[in-house]
């Protein structure tokens, strides 16, 4: 029949092995956590990249727009135009407002649904993907369906008036495609006209306007890259 001390020694074995087997277990959970949260930032980085390139791009073509319409109204401004009515078509046809900037957010999202956001330690990280997962995707949404309307004003009457016929190719352009000028009816009055160069004003206004978004939004992406890496390499 086993003693008093026995059963002591017995019941604080078991306690041990189970307090022991929950430590391991919590340690191992941890670790786990860890490397789950690891990989999310690994998979949220190479999002991140891909959107500063899409970013990047998208400044680009507004960068060549703007020059298009300078260069438009600065032949509108002369007494006698120096550039071809074909020169003129095809600057009509490539300036490109409309293009709109879509986040990757689903790794953002996953990591909210299963509880990775909360194991970063990097605050400043936290509200970055914060601020930016929240309240630029809703300012760029809100600005792209401004200038989603204004768009369809710009394209239908340049269009109208100077009757264009063009081509589509979907392969180039480093978006949607790019057009090909087939036939066009000049319009020298409308190109002339206050109405053509307040278009041409306003669509240099809404691009300047998205462009200084993107900015904002691109410094944001380019310090949360580094933020995310610093947080991985931790």
């Amino acid at each position: 029949m086993k003693s008093i001390k026995g059963y002591i020694i017995e019941a604080m074995v078991i306690v041990s092995s189970v307090m022991l087997s929950l430590y391991l277990g919590n340690i191992n959970e941890s670790f786990s956590n860890e490397d789950k949260k690891r990989n999310y930032l690994i998979d949220l980085s190479s999002t991140l990249e891909e959107d500063i390139k899409q970013i990047k791009n998208l400044i680009d073509v507004l960068n060549n727009s703007e020059n298009l319409i300078i260069e438009l109204q600065n032949d509108i401004d002369k007494n006698t135009s120096s550039l071809s009515f074909e020169n003129i078509i095809n600057n009509i046809i490539e300036i490109e407002v409309g293009f709109s900037f879509f986040p990757q957010d689903g790794i953002f999202n996953q990591m909210i649904s299963t509880g990775a956001f909360e194991l970063i330690r990097n605050q400043y990280l936290k509200n970055n993907l914060l601020e930016m997962y929240n309240h630029q995707i809703a300012r760029n949404y809100a600005t792209s369906i401004e200038i989603d309307n204004f768009n369809i004003l710009f394209r239908g009457e340049p269009y109208e008036k100077f009757r264009i016929r063009f081509d589509y190719n979907l392969l180039d352009g480093e978006f949607y495609g790019k057009r090909k000028l087939i036939s066009f009816d000049f319009d020298a009055k409308y190109y002339k006209s206050n109405s053509f160069y307040g278009l041409l004003s306003q669509a240099k206004l809404y691009s300047n306007m998205y462009k200084r978004l993107l900015n904002d939004i691109l410094n944001s992406y380019q310090e949360t890259l580094l933020l995310c890496k610093q947080e991985i390499d931790a």
